[in-house]
């Protein structure tokens, strides 16, 4: 445990955000899971979970969440399945 003001309230800091990051990354992949998901059975709402989990990509990539080429490969893969679907 540090014993500097500074590096204390740095740990602190750095918690939260790891706690922020594991729960907004929980929230995307459970997003396009279900995106994937709704593709593999055909799913009549199945575009529209494509879209929405499109729109949480770009979200992600806008708040620094992800890397913008891997939202970009996630978007690319499940409008690739779901193209093939149709």
């Amino acid at each position: 445990m540090p014993n500097i003001k500074s590096a204390i309230k740095r740990v602190s800091v750095t918690e939260k955000k790891t706690e922020t990051n594991k729960m907004q990354k929980s929230a995307i992949r459970t997003v396009v899971k279900k995106a994937k998901a709704a593709v593999a059975a055909s799913d009549p709402a199945k575009d529209e979970a494509v879209k929405t989990a499109q729109v949480v990509l770009d979200k992600s990539v806008a708040k620094g969440y992800l890397h913008k080429n891997t939202a970009a490969r996630r978007k690319s893969r499940i409008a690739k399945a779901n193209n093939a679907a149709k």
